[in-house]
């Protein structure tokens, strides 16, 4: 299972970035069901965050609801998550609490992360891929 982050959404619809191209690639991907894709409902809150500083919130909740069509069954986070991404946070300074929690829930599921930020690659155990054409090349090959 491929879990995408924020900033996945964020650079597959935003403006020019070196991200840009491998990550609308493997949004289409998953579009074209070529690959199963998901996230949680706290990265496409985020995404709707983030985007709603630049663009319109209509414009934004808009997006935000068409990543939840695109990547549902959003996946479960609960309290196991939370202790134990709260258990990484305390661990790896360069790493978020959000983003921690979501580590530990691509742990608990065997899945795929899949994100931008490289704080990621120090998590042990952690299935990580970085969004560049090399990495999104893989995760369509399967």
């Amino acid at each position: 299972m491929i879990v995408l982050d924020t900033t996945i959404l964020s650079y597959a619809s935003g403006g020019e970035h070196g991200y840009q191209v491998p990550c609308r690639t493997l949004v289409d991907a998953i579009g074209a069901s070529q690959v199963r894709a998901s996230t949680t409902v706290d990265v496409i809150q985020e995404f709707a965050h983030v985007r709603a500083r630049r663009r319109a919130r209509a414009e934004a909740a808009g997006l935000a609801s068409r990543y939840v069509s695109l990547l549902s069954p959003l996946l479960p986070v609960g309290s196991v998550d939370l202790s134990n991404g709260l258990d990484l946070w305390r661990r790896h300074e360069r790493l978020g609490s959000f983003d921690a929690v979501l580590a530990a829930t691509c742990m608990r599921l065997g899945a795929t992360l899949v994100s931008a930020d490289k704080a990621f690659a120090r998590v042990r155990g952690l299935d990580f891929v970085v969004p560049d054409q090399k990495g999104v090349g893989r995760l369509i090959a399967g």
